[in-house]
């Protein structure tokens, strides 16, 4: 007698009924020209010309042909953000001008029946908030409040999401930490001081929002982290993994508790503690592991957003507000867009409110000290000509939210490609552990 055949559900993964489906952008990386920042300032005189932002996309002159694809992706929602320089470029002048180009900006997504989610402040400052301490100084909670007010009055019709900061842990690590962005210090009080004044005004202006536009959902977008332990068994690396969750993905929402209308996420790294010869464990260096690696170094490690998921299911709604992978290979790009949101789906199963997802991003755009050469665009973009080209991971991203899910099709064929990958890395950490423990002849 024949054994019986194996059963396999064909159908489609199908996600919520009312699931958004979007990518995001930031104005400073897109529009170009923003003259009036402290991140334009600080490139004329610590960068050369190849890594400064000049025109960027030109997406400030170039947004309806932008917002074009979205709707020809068939994306329903889009994350953006307005440059707080451009609309208050000396302090307490607003340019109605810029406001009046903003405006124009959301309308046009909206006669599109495009959701917005709309990011009040993305990285860049006026050069003359950063010239008086930026974030250090507690006045510019104030001031940023003012901005919000200001604002917000002719643009709120418009949006859908407010999403007052975006990513202050990377903010901090960037400037006081790795010392790569403007402003940047080595003081332990100032990274304090930042941190405590972003919780103030992430507090202050939800209130006002809360207040004012009861029917908007308010929230942040946090950068969180994956944590993991080389060794199973290392008790240092646990104890490193529970201090490092803490602080990176806990500490700023705990400091803000009781002002998320929803969690705002940006998932991009898969962090392993590896002990060693030191007092403390060190960080892997996945391009040292054999790990699959982004453009940029950063391990492509899809379980461990269902990892962050989980972790910081609350009852609270659930945006991924920036997921994405720089690579120019597209192959690449297709395989990372089926296993990540497969771990969404797997996510909203185990039961994780999780309502939408905006791929990083919707064009490749200026990466901040990074310049150009990252490319995360959904959408590429030829610098020389400013030419915009659909990648076809555009349009498998396209199909998945035809289907509003993942149709087997694409799960079939991405399961070869992964099958292949693991294959490839268990042969490759095999040669890696024979090589450490092959005797040394001289």
């Amino acid at each position: 007698m024949a054994p019986p055949k194996e059963k396999h559900d064909h159908k489609t993964l199908k996600f919520p009924p009312s699931f958004l489906w979007g990518a995001a952008t930031s104005a400073y990386q897109v529009e170009g020209n923003n003259v009036n920042a402290d991140w334009w300032d600080w490139e004329q005189k610590n960068q050369p010309p190849s890594l400064r932002s000049g025109i960027a996309c030109d997406q400030y002159n170039k947004y309806e042909q932008d917002f074009a694809l979205i709707k020809q992706l068939n994306h329903n929602a889009h994350r953006l953000s307005i440059e707080w320089s451009r609309i208050e470029p000396r302090e307490g002048e607003f340019n109605n001008s810029e406001i009046e180009h903003y405006l124009k900006v959301l309308k046009s997504l909206k006669e599109l029946k495009i959701k917005v989610m709309l990011t009040l402040w993305h990285f860049t400052l006026p050069k003359w908030v950063s010239n008086i301490g930026g974030w250090e100084n507690r006045k510019t909670i104030n001031f940023f409040e003012r901005f919000v007010k200001r604002v917000t009055r002719e643009i709120a019709p418009y949006v859908d999401f407010w999403i007052t900061i975006n990513e202050p842990g990377v903010y901090i690590y960037q400037t006081y930490i790795r010392k790569e962005w403007p402003g940047s210090k080595g003081s332990s009080l100032g990274q304090i001081k930042t941190a405590l004044n972003l919780a103030s005004a992430h507090k202050k202006v939800y209130r006002y929002l809360h207040q004012t536009y009861p029917d908007k959902p308010i929230g942040m977008a946090q950068n969180v982290q994956s944590f993991q332990t080389y060794h199973k068994h290392s008790l240092v690396e646990q104890i490193s993994v529970v201090f490092a969750d803490f602080v990176a993905n806990h500490l700023f929402y705990f400091l803000t508790r009781g002002t998320h209308d929803f969690l705002g996420i940006n998932y991009y790294f898969h962090v392993r503690f590896q002990n060693s010869q030191r007092i403390l464990p060190e960080i892997e260096d996945a391009s040292q592991g054999y790990r699959d690696i982004s453009d940029l170094g950063w391990e492509i490690y899809p379980e461990g957003l269902f990892d962050v998921l989980t972790d910081l299911s609350d009852g609270i709604p659930i945006y991924i507000t920036e997921c994405g992978i720089a690579s120019t290979n597209d192959d690449r790009r297709n395989r990372f867009l089926i296993t990540y949101l497969h771990e969404v789906y797997r996510a909203i199963k185990s039961g994780v409110d999780v309502r939408g997802f905006f791929y990083w991003s919707l064009v490749d755009n200026f990466e901040w000290s990074k310049g150009f050469q990252p490319r995360f665009g959904l959408v590429e973009v030829d610098y020389a000509t400013l030419e915009r080209r659909i990648r076809p991971s555009a349009l498998v991203y396209t199909d998945i939210i035809a289907h509003n899910g993942i149709p087997h099709s694409l799960l079939r064929f991405i399961g070869h490609t992964v099958q292949a990958a693991e294959v490839l890395e268990k042969r490759l950490k095999e040669e890696l552990r024979k090589k450490r423990h092959r005797p040394n002849h001289k």
